[in-house]
C-alpha cells in the first residue's frame, strides 16, 4: 500500500461507514470475520472458509490481478497515464502513422468525453483519445466518420506503438459510437479490445490442455486475450453476470466458470460513490443463495477480487489493499479461518490441484485448508 501511495485504504470498512450495509449472505458466509466492517457481525459457524490474500506482483491494475490470480506473475507494471494524459512523443507518432490528429489525451469516462469532444470528431476526424486508471488507451471515433475497419486498423497502429517497454499499456481498445449530437451519442457493441497475451501459461491453459472447460463471463475473456478460454461471454452488467454464472451452474460443465462482475469497479470505484458501491453489493448478495441453489454437491465456489477501489480514497485510481476470499462447497459442514494468502496466484494453484493438472509457476494450493 505504502509504495503505491495507498496506506488507509479500506474498501469494505469505508463503504459500510457511509451506509447501513445489509449483506446477510455474505455475512453468514463469514465475510465479517475477515475484518471488522461496521454492521457486518462475525459469525460462529461460517458457512465458508475465509481469508485475505495480498498481492506479490508489482503493480494494481485489472490486468495483473487477473494474471496473478491465475498463477502468473508481472515484475515490470503495466504503465498508467491516468494523471498526466500520453507522452507527447507517442501521441505525435500516432498522429504521424494514421494521418489523423488527436485530441482528449487525458483520463476521462466514456460517455463524458463523447459529451465533450464527440461533435469536434464529427467536424473534423480528429480521434478521440483517453485513458482511464487501468493501463489503457482509447480511441472512441464515429462509425459513419471513420468506417469500422479503419478505425480497427487505427487501433492496431496504437497497439504496435504503445508495445514500447516506457508505454507500455495493458490494452488498446477502439469504442466506436453512433448519434448526431452530444446529447444522444452512444458507444456501439463494435468494441474491440487489442489486450496483451499473458506472457506465459496459467492455470487456464493447464485446465483447457486437460479437456476441462474454462468458460469465461463479462471482462475475462478480453483480460487474458481468450489464452486458455474455452468459451466466453460478454455480459451488461453485475445484474447479467449474476445470471449468467446462475445459468452456467446449472449446467453439466467439467472446470472453472471465471466471472468479473464489473459495475463494482467502472460504475461506483473509479467515481468514488460508497453509496451506489454498497447498494451494488447489497444486490448482489440477494442473487448470492440463487447461485447456492444450483450447485452441485462437488461445485466449489470461490469469491474474491483483484484489487481494491476505495470509494472515498484520494484519485480515481484502483487502491492496493488486501482482497478477501471466501470459499463455499455443500460439502462443508461449516468453514473456518484460512491462513492469510501471501500471493492470489495461491487460487490458480488450488484449481489445477482440484483437476490434477501441470501446476502453475506460482502459488500454494489451500485445499489442505478445506477440512
Amino acid at each position: 500500500a505504502k509504495d503505491n501511495n495507498d496506506e488507509g485504504a479500506h474498501t469494505i470498512g469505508h463503504i459500510a461507514e457511509k451506509m447501513d450495509l445489509k449483506v446477510p449472505n455474505l455475512e453468514a458466509f463469514g465475510y465479517g470475520n475477515i475484518t471488522t466492517i461496521k454492521g457486518i457481525n462475525r459469525v460462529l459457524k461460517p458457512k465458508a472458509f475465509y481469508t485475505k490474500m495480498q498481492e506479490a506482483s508489482l503493480g494494481k491494475d485489472t490486468m495483473t490481478g487477473h494474471w496473478e490470480m491465475m498463477g502468473m506473475y508481472i515484475t515490470k507494471p503495466f504503465q498508467t497515464f491516468t494523471d498526466t494524459g500520453f507522452p507527447k512523443e507517442l501521441i505525435l507518432e500516432l498522429e504521424e502513422k494514421t494521418g489523423r490528429k488527436v485530441i482528449g489525451n487525458k483520463s476521462a469516462s466514456g460517455t463524458e468525453i463523447l459529451v465533450e469532444l464527440g461533435e469536434d470528431h464529427m467536424k473534423t476526424g480528429d480521434l478521440i483519445v483517453y485513458t482511464s486508471a487501468d493501463s489503457v488507451l482509447q480511441i472512441a471515433m464515429h462509425e459513419e466518420i471513420i468506417p469500422i475497419e479503419e478505425q480497427y486498423k487505427i487501433c492496431e497502429i496504437a497497439r504496435e506503438i504503445t508495445m514500447k517497454p516506457e508505454w507500455k499499456v495493458g490494452r488498446v481498445i477502439a469504442r466506436p459510437f453512433l448519434g448526431t449530437h452530444k446529447n444522444d451519442f452512444k458507444r456501439t457493441s463494435n468494441r474491440h479490445d487489442y489486450a496483451l497475451k499473458p506472457h506465459e501459461k496459467t492455470a487456464l491453459n493447464f485446465l483447457s490442455e486437460a479437456g476441462k472447460d474454462v468458460i469465461a463471463l463479462g471482462k475475462i475473456n478480453d483480460i487474458f486475450d481468450g489464452f486458455g478460454i474455452t468459451e466466453y461471454s460478454k455480459t451488461k452488467s453485475n445484474e447479467d453476470g449474476m445470471k449468467q454464472i446462475i445459468k452456467t451452474a446449472d449446467k453439466d460443465f467439467h472446470g472453472l466458470c471465471f466471472l468479473n462482475l464489473v459495475d463494482f469497479d467502472a460504475l461506483y470505484g473509479h467515481r468514488r460513490d460508497p453509496i451506489g458501491y454498497g447498494k451494488a453489493i447489497e444486490a448482489f448478495d440477494k442473487e448470492l443463495p440463487l447461485l447456492v441453489e444450483k450447485l452441485r454437491e462437488d461445485d466449489l465456489l470461490i469469491l474474491t477480487a483483484d484489487h481494491g477501489n476505495d470509494p472515498i480514497h484520494h484519485g480515481t485510481d484502483h487502491t492496493r489493499e488486501y482482497v478477501p476470499l471466501l470459499v463455499y462447497s455443500k460439502q462443508f459442514e461449516f468453514g473456518k479461518e484460512m491462513p492469510i494468502l501471501k500471493t492470489f496466484a495461491d487460487v490458480g494453484y488450488t484449481l489445477t490441484d482440484i483437476f490434477d493438472t501441470e501446476k502453475t509457476k506460482h502459488g500454494e494450493s489451500f485445499l489442505k485448508y478445506l477440512k
